[in-house]
């Protein structure tokens, strides 16, 4: 079963698979749309993590368990959308992460857009400890970026330029700032920003008051165990608080977008 809740009235409007709703990559794409920021305002940062029902990010390090086919299609869509993918060095090794193909699907909505035709990869990370043999950094359809600080290992800048990755330093000491991150990355023309963790990156992306949207899909599993929450680190001194902008389910998965009040 599939259903869209509008957030205009998400009990009167309700439109079931085979009444208009076919969750085609274009509706998808034009639900998951990036708003326009005014002229000269940067980014839009946007998160994309997964839930199961008592919390859990992850189960045994990777999201895939939690995970669905419709769940990976409108993973697929955010990335078709996206200008740019972040993500946190563990979670670029455990979850084996490879360089973001052009899809066809997306290639006149990416072209209209100005952008490539596939989104860049960013990887954060304050050590450079990352295995520049593999296919991220050997054959990406355009070249990876690293993101770190100032005082990141010079030998490991100068591994990560010599396997062809681009080195851009967002941060005074070790590690990066989340803030100067997303300036950074604005700076270079990748204004839309799409970050799939993991839970620590998201929770500094959180701490740092810049994480504009949050796209969640609640799965409907449960794992007990202590698995990470999508979002870790030390706590806010407020609770951030978000709207939602939209709901989908299918098959007891819900799909929700949330945007930062």
């Amino acid at each position: 079963m599939r259903r869209l809740f509008p957030v205009t009235d998400m009990t009167a409007h309700t439109a079931e698979a085979g009444g208009g709703e076919d969750w085609s990559l274009d509706a998808l794409a034009d639900a998951y749309a990036y708003p326009e920021p005014p002229e000269g305002e940067g980014a839009w940062l946007r998160a994309n993590m997964v839930s199961s029902l008592d919390g859990a990010g992850q189960h045994d390090g990777r999201s895939q368990p939690l995970s669905s086919e419709a769940d990976m299609r409108i993973f697929g869509t955010l990335r078709g959308l996206a200008d740019v993918v972040v993500a946190g060095a563990e979670t670029v090794r455990l979850e084996g992460y490879r360089p973001a193909r052009a899809r066809e699907a997306f290639a006149d909505r990416r072209a209209a857009a100005g952008q490539g035709p596939a989104p860049v990869i960013a990887v954060v990370s304050a050590s450079l400890n990352l295995d520049f043999s593999l296919p991220l950094f050997t054959e990406p359809l355009v070249p990876t970026l690293i993101l770190t600080g100032a005082a990141a290992p010079a030998e490991r800048v100068r591994a990560a330029r010599a396997a062809g990755a681009e080195v851009l330093v967002a941060g005074d000491g070790a590690g990066v700032e989340p803030a100067r991150a997303k300036a950074v990355l604005a700076e270079r023309g990748l204004r839309r920003q799409l970050t799939e963790g993991g839970p620590r990156l998201l929770g500094q992306f959180v701490a740092a008051g810049v994480l504009d949207e949050l796209c969640l899909t609640v799965s409907p599993t449960m794992t007990a165990g202590d698995a990470q929450r999508i979002a870790g680190g030390p706590s806010v001194a407020v609770p951030t608080r978000f709207a939602m902008a939209s709901l989908l389910e299918q098959d007891g998965f819900l799909f929700s977008r949330y945007r930062r009040i």
